[in-house]
């Protein structure tokens, strides 16, 4: 985007903002369907829960976004905005509408709920995202999340597609870079760490020794190349819900419930930036740039822009991708927060910590919290909100007026960020 665009959408947020109330994400340790129920229980439990811990009637929503990648696969469903009003008559003929991009999927939901409240459409929308995963085999599983890579092109040959994908990710920054690959343990451990001060996480109550976080074959087996078990973000069956608002709707939302508007926390910057699907075209488009993802890169500055900030130290922690280590890894050198290449420095010191200056993945991210794929970037949002109004217990970072979400399709096929706060 040309940097006339990028002012121009700057003013569009300042002038036009829009708020987030809140909202409501399922216990991701749950198996749906071991329980008897299904991806509609799910919808229908998260759209319940949002409505009444926000407290608005459900007849005021507007319009609905639903962010699922494969439902088709593992439920055998699509056209899931049909499912509104069968939770709530009152939302029998609320438009709807759901958007895919895999693991950035819920994101892509926020991105045009956010969109439609700007272009004056709607004044209050709700945003879903679920996935149900954990009703097939592993093995299968593991194939139809395959559905992200090129079909036929990438992959071929491995047993589990996405460590095979993030393997390649990884060797990747060893070439250009060379980097200490004990730095992903920990990642991984401050991961699982966080993940157990989160009373919804997936793992709080799984257990690890310091023996997880080595070579040791039993404890953290090699999935493909360098990618271990404990590398691997979890996934899980989830969903999450978040209520974005116009600045009308937000003033009589404060007015109702003794706050004042400044209380509401609002969408300060956004980014969305995409490439080509192969990773091998990626690399070959970044092999003469100081990042391995340009356009990650991009999505950053444009999302830094946006908020009207200089630069990432304005932000007070992060919700970033780990659908493995390496993602995470990736992301810090790509949002700035060390030179390109030196992740590994970041780690070590202690800074992306609950104690250090800049937190990442207070929540346990997707390795400790489990991975939805279409839930995952609403519950970022989500998390953030709960960040930014002290509403995060166990897991709050104190003073944080700002945080960012980094939520990634594919192999950073799809990038999208929003900063929330005051």
């Amino acid at each position: 985007m040309t940097t006339s665009s990028i002012t121009a959408s700057a003013t569009v947020m300042q002038d036009n903002p829009v708020y987030l109330l809140g909202g409501s994400q399922t216990d991701f340790s749950r198996n749906w369907h071991r329980e008897g129920s299904n991806i509609f229980g799910m919808f229908k439990e998260v759209l319940n829960d949002a409505v009444d811990s926000v407290g608005i009637e459900p007849e005021q929503i507007e319009v609905g976004h639903v962010g699922n990648f494969v439902a088709e696969l593992f439920a055998g469903q699509g056209l899931l905005g049909g499912f509104f009003g069968h939770v709530y008559p009152e939302l029998a003929s609320l438009p709807t509408s759901r958007h895919e991009a895999a693991c950035a999927s819920g994101s892509m939901a926020a991105l045009a709920a956010m969109s439609d409240i700007q272009a004056g459409h709607y004044g209050l929308a709700c945003v879903v995202g679920v996935e149900l995963m954990r009703n097939v085999p592993g093995q299968t599983g593991a194939e139809y999340l395959g559905a992200a890579t090129w079909n036929g092109l990438e992959a071929q040959g491995s047993d589990f597609p996405w460590p095979y994908m993030f393997d390649l990710l990884a060797q990747e920054y060893d070439q250009r870079y060379g980097m200490n690959f004990d730095s992903l343990k920990l990642i991984a451990k401050n991961n699982f760490d966080n993940a157990k001060r989160n009373p919804l996480s997936q793992s709080r109550a799984w257990h690890f020794t310091d023996d997880h976080y080595t070579d040791n074959e039993e404890l953290n087996p090699t999935i493909e190349g360098c990618i271990r078990k404990m590398d691997c973000g979890q996934i899980t069956d989830g969903a999450a819900c978040v209520f974005l608002a116009n600045k009308k709707t937000a003033q009589e939302y404060a007015d109702k419930n003794g706050l004042s508007l400044a209380d509401i926390p609002r969408i300060k910057g956004w980014g969305h930036r995409s490439a080509p699907l192969l990773f091998a075209e990626k690399m070959r488009l970044s092999k003469d740039h100081q990042l391995v993802f340009p356009h990650a890169r991009q999505m950053v500055e444009d999302t830094l822009a946006r908020a009207g900030f200089d630069s990432v130290d304005q932000i007070g922690g992060l919700e970033t991708h780990d659908c493995f280590t390496i993602t995470e890894y990736m992301a810090i050198d790509h949002w700035g927060i060390t030179k390109p290449g030196e992740s590994w420095k970041a780690v070590e010191e202690g800074r992306i910590n609950m104690d250090g200056d800049f937190p990442i993945n207070p929540s346990g991210g997707l390795i400790g919290v489990g991975h939805p794929v279409g839930a995952t970037g609403v519950r970022m949002m989500l998390d953030s909100f709960k960040q930014v109004t002290s509403q995060a217990g166990d897991m709050q970072i104190p003073g944080v007026d700002n945080m960012a979400t980094f939520n990634v399709g594919g192999s950073a096929t799809t990038c999208a960020s929003f900063i929330i706060g005051h």
